[in-house]
């Protein structure tokens, strides 16, 4: 078991002793503040924010730091609250040590949405000290290796929990150690029997390959010294969460998998880095293709290394990391790495690990303010945390990392929301591409924008980065408001018409009551319920009409006013009905439907003759003069069969500036086909001129508008 006495004892190693005694003071006031309390295991509390210490300790990390991981469940656990602590050992200690505790004292509905809050909170101060995470993942790391005393359910629930949200988090901040370790007893707690066969048979397969390796590290060390290079040569163990996931992921035997030797070369500078690497290439022939420079180009996380491929002795592929030492220290720690505490900014790799970190804790930061929800940007998180990435270039040489099947459209958000909001079209090295289409790495990537343009629904299908996700649910979400607010507006007004007042001329005291009665913060609010088909809008006016409102309010007295205009491209609380696509030119009444808004049928449509039938009431409308739109509408066609018709049929609607969507050959009635035809077509004047191109062909017996 860890004490203070040993724990002070490795910290004379790079704290001043004034530092250390602030370190062992809050020891002894947390082990004060958990007095009584007990683990799962039976030890006293205190051991365990002790182990945390011990934990950032082989870190290098400061002494606030420390002390922090000390205090880290004090708040959360104790009476102690924000300003005991703020008092006793600082802002800075009290800051990080509230980012890390739970939200203990709110009620959630679930425990999804209850682990959603307690990482969006820390999520927020993570991003104004970045050791918030760093003592959230000592702590689990601990709370792992402890993981035995909890229940057989609990220990999976919080494996997964920490295969899903903190491993990678590591793996992201480039602390592999951590993030090896997590993986490892997270495999361990969630699938017991599939770790134990695994670390059995890699213990098996160390001893069988321990000549191999050998004789390859040698001969790579020879070669280093033939040629003058200083390096260090280790061989690499595979952890086993990486052979069971690469086993599920790519299909393969464990043998298979084990078949490949590892080894990292650790020298001084970057030039020796490249020589080292010329010189494995000349005592082993390199795999086309299996070569990377994370040096020229480092990894999200800051990792910088230079991977290559070999075939070596006995028909054995060899794997090679060649890095200098403080690329190595990055490597293990990351953003965790002490040397960036007392850098000077010089970029270094510490600090260019660092302000990555930072660089991603403030698009984490972005796409929080723009979630809905927490379980919103959980999710959205968990999207953004992918091990693999893909990096392309803007225009002007830009680099810009980003997780594979990335595409154009993740891109435009990356560069900035603006231009993710305005992107119409994109260039992939010169040529257009379609925005779905999934980057690769070294591509050029130029967005076309237009001021007009906005985010697509359909984006979402696609795009896989949690900013763009976030950022167009936000836009739209926005969006939909505004719209709905409008259309609203322009309901009331209707019905408001027939007491000769508009929404600005009613009754302010009836508008209060109203609003209180329904519990709607403002105006707004209302129109945007009446927008979105949850409330009627001839009820709002009947309450809002002046005089008495002692008339029956279900009486109907039609409605004098004006029709709704629409132009067609109302937005996204107005939908055009699939079961009669009505177009410019067709007799047409809405329907509010509830939840979506104004839904436009054809006056004809058999659903709206069903609906009033219902009793329900039809919002009178028309179509505005002109429409630069195109509106879709289904032909059925019976035609004889015949080699091409569909072609001419294709033909002739295009004569006539016609847009076919989609063609279906239905059934076969002896020589007849049946035909459906969706096409786009700006009015009804347009509708009547196809239709007259296709009966003119001779193999056109009828022709009906469905």
């Amino acid at each position: 078991m860890p004490s203070i006495d040993a724990l002070s004892e490795r910290l004379t190693e790079y704290l001043d002793p004034t530092q250390i005694q602030k370190v062992r003071r809050a020891y002894f006031y947390a082990a004060q503040a958990h007095d009584g309390q007990r683990r799962k295991s039976g030890e006293p509390y205190v051991t365990h924010p002790l182990a945390v210490a011990s934990v950032l300790a082989e870190m290098h990390m400061d002494h606030d730091c420390l002390i922090a991981a000390m205090l880290h469940d004090v708040i959360e656990d104790t009476e102690i609250n924000y300003d005991g602590i703020e008092s006793q050992f600082g802002d800075q200690v009290a800051k990080v040590v509230d980012g890390v505790s739970k939200l203990t004292h709110l009620e959630f509905e679930s425990k999804a949405e209850a682990q959603a809050e307690n990482f969006q909170k820390m999520v927020l101060a993570m991003a104004e000290d970045i050791r918030v995470i760093i003592v959230k993942l000592a702590d689990r790391l601990h709370n792992m290796r402890t993981l035995g005393a909890m229940r057989p359910d609990k220990q999976r629930r919080i494996a997964k929990e920490t295969l899903d949200i903190y491993a990678p988090i590591a793996a992201r901040l480039g602390m592999r150690d951590v993030q090896v370790e997590l993986e490892d007893l997270a495999f361990k707690a969630a699938h017991p029997m599939r770790a134990k066969f695994i670390r059995r048979a890699v213990v098996q397969a160390r001893g069988q390959r321990r000549d191999v390796i050998t004789e390859i590290q040698t001969a790579i060390e020879n070669r280093l010294k033939q040629e003058g290079l200083p390096g260090s040569v280790t061989g690499r163990e595979k952890h086993l969460y990486s052979i069971y996931m690469k086993m599920k992921r790519e299909s393969r035997s464990f043998a298979s998998i084990m078949d490949v030797f590892a080894f990292r070369i650790v020298t001084n500078t970057v030039d020796e880095c490249y020589r080292v690497l010329g010189a494995v290439h000349n005592l082993f022939k390199p795999v086309p293709g299996r070569f990377k420079d994370y040096i020229a180009i480092p990894k999200a996380n800051g990792y910088q290394s230079l991977h290559t491929d070999l075939f070596g002795a006995r028909n054995f592929t060899i794997e090679v990391q060649i890095r200098t030492k403080e690329m190595d220290a990055v490597a293990a720690q990351g953003i965790a790495e002490h040397s960036h505490y007392k850098s000077t900014g010089d970029g270094s790799t510490a600090v260019g690990s660092y302000s990555r970190a930072r660089k991603w804790l403030q698009g984490l930061l972005e796409m929080q303010q723009a979630a809905g929800d927490s379980m919103e940007f959980i999710d959205s998180v968990k999207k953004e945390l992918f091990p693999d990435e893909v990096y392309v270039f803007t225009p002007k040489g830009r680099i810009l990392e980003l997780p594979q099947g990335a595409t154009p459209v993740d891109f435009a958000y990356a560069v900035h929301t603006d231009v993710g909001n305005s992107c119409i079209s994109c260039r992939i090295d010169r040529h257009l591409s379609p925005l779905s289409e999934p980057l690769k790495t070294g591509q050029t990537v130029e967005i076309i924008t237009t001021p007009r343009a906005q985010p697509n629904m359909a984006w979402l299908n696609f795009v896989v980065t949690g900013k763009a996700r976030t950022s167009i649910r936000h836009f739209l979400k926005n969006q939909q408001m505004h719209e709905s607010v409008e259309l609203g507006r322009r309901l009331l007004n209707q019905y408001l018409a027939q007491f000769d007042i508009n929404d600005e001329q009613v009754d302010q005291v009836k508008l209060q009551k109203m609003l209180e009665d329904n519990n709607f913060k403002n105006f707004d609010e209302l129109l945007q319920d009446i927008g979105l088909g949850n409330r009627m809008a001839y009820v709002v006016a009947r309450h809002l009409r002046p005089g008495d409102n002692s008339e029956d309010e279900n009486s109907d007295k039609g409605v004098d006013g004006k029709a709704l205009v629409i132009r067609g491209a109302e937005g996204m609380v107005m939908h055009f009905a699939r079961c009669c696509h009505p177009i410019p030119g067709d007799s047409i009444v809405g329907k509010i439907s509830a939840g979506r808004g104004l839904v436009v049928h054809r006056a004809e449509c058999r659903n709206m003759n069903a609906k009033r039938d219902e009793g329900n009431r039809d919002i009178f409308i028309e179509w505005a003069d002109t429409s630069d739109e195109e509106y879709g509408v289904v032909l059925e066609l019976q035609v004889e069969s015949q080699r091409g018709i569909i072609a001419q049929l294709a033909t002739a609607v295009a004569s006539a500036e016609g847009n076919v969507r989609q063609i279906l050959s239905g059934e076969k009635d002896g020589q007849m086909n049946a035909v459906t035809i969706e096409l786009m077509v700006a009015n009804r004047v347009h509708l009547a001129r196809i239709m007259k191109k296709l009966r003119a062909i001779r193999q056109v017996n009828r022709v009906t508008r469905t």
